[in-house]
């Protein structure tokens, strides 16, 4: 039995991730009064080498003059690979009180996390910024994933990881056809029945990166983030691979359209029925713990402080939701 306590990360709603290119600046707007939980303006794959500055320039302005409300804001800088990542960090985070997470593309080692946060914490020291930048990193390489336990150890910065299929995909030489859905050369069979037949069934490819990534940001208190769905004119794809995410534990996944915002925080919000249960547990063992007894029966099952941990943080998140409708 371990006694280890790990500080969860800094707490935020996380259902829905919109990303949205630099280099256009009429799509900030429609993006500040989406029901988006967090917004990441891109300096990276969205934007050709070409627009780099152009889009680095559009992003302080956007920070500075427009209003965001409540949403949390994140840029997606460069990756330490690029002779543009060091500019994004100083010019976004020097100029824009406003910003709260960077978004760090390919990591694959801890020392790329620990590059970055070098550089944000002597940026914020000399320009004294009350708000202190958190960081989300993408896991999008074989690399990154080999050595995913160590990444989420890598800096108290840390608040979430996405996982960036597409790269992914790429790094291991993956068959995929739509970024994030699945390929129907993908499964098994079953063995013959009676009469010889023998049925196919098709197997989830991303699976077991996505299981790994996932106990490292659970081991470690970090917020686990599903990757982008290319298809944004198939929201049933979309729904079954965010509802794939959720049933393994996942807070949120990517919208690389404003289409997909609804999809996603209809799946990542807790349903009536999940949060009537879980208020019945905490109430149910608030009566146990008066009674003296450390388990307690509820509709034929039996609960325990296990269960009242899981009813808690569902029942911090819907609190989180409620709030963020009523802001």
């Amino acid at each position: 039995m371990s006694f280890t306590t790990i500080e969860q990360a800094t707490p935020r709603l996380h259902r829905s991730e919109l990303a949205v290119p630099g280099t256009d600046p009429a799509l900030f707007p429609k993006a500040a009064q989406s029901a988006a939980d967090v917004v990441f303006l891109d300096c990276e794959d969205a934007v050709a080498p070409d627009d780099k500055e152009r889009a680095r320039a559009n992003i302080v302005q956007a920070l500075n003059e427009l209003d965001w409300g409540a949403k949390t804001m994140m840029v997606r800088i460069n990756g330490l690979d690029t002779h543009y990542m060091y500019r994004d960090v100083v010019d976004i985070v020097e100029a824009c009180p406003r910003l709260d997470m960077l978004l760090i593309p390919k990591v694959g080692v801890p020392q790329d996390v620990y590059a970055v946060d070098m550089l944000v914490t002597q940026i914020e020291t000399a320009k004294r910024r009350t708000r202190r930048i958190g960081f989300e990193v993408l896991i999008e390489t074989a690399l990154g994933m080999a050595n995913v336990e160590a990444i989420a150890q890598s800096s108290r910065r840390l608040e979430a990881m996405s996982f960036g299929v597409a790269d992914y995909a790429a790094s291991t030489r993956a068959r995929t056809t739509v970024i994030g859905g699945v390929n129907r050369d993908s499964g098994v069979l079953t063995d013959p029945g009676p009469d010889g037949r023998r049925d196919y069934h098709w197997t989830d490819p991303w699976h077991a990166a996505q299981t790994r990534m996932l106990v490292a940001c659970r081991a470690y208190g970090l917020r686990p983030i599903d990757g982008p769905f290319g298809d944004f004119k198939d929201p049933d794809g979309y729904v079954a691979a965010a509802n794939r995410a959720a049933v393994l534990g996942y807070e949120g996944k990517w919208a690389i359209h404003p289409s997909q915002i609804a999809l996603a925080n209809r799946v990542f919000t807790p349903a009536d029925a999940e949060v009537g249960k879980a208020r019945r547990i905490v109430e149910a063992m608030a009566q146990a713990a008066r009674e003296g007894r450390g388990a307690v029966s509820l509709d034929g099952r039996l609960i325990d402080i296990a269960s009242i941990r899981m009813a808690e943080a569902l029942l911090a998140k819907a609190n989180a939701i409620a709030g963020a409708a009523g802001a």
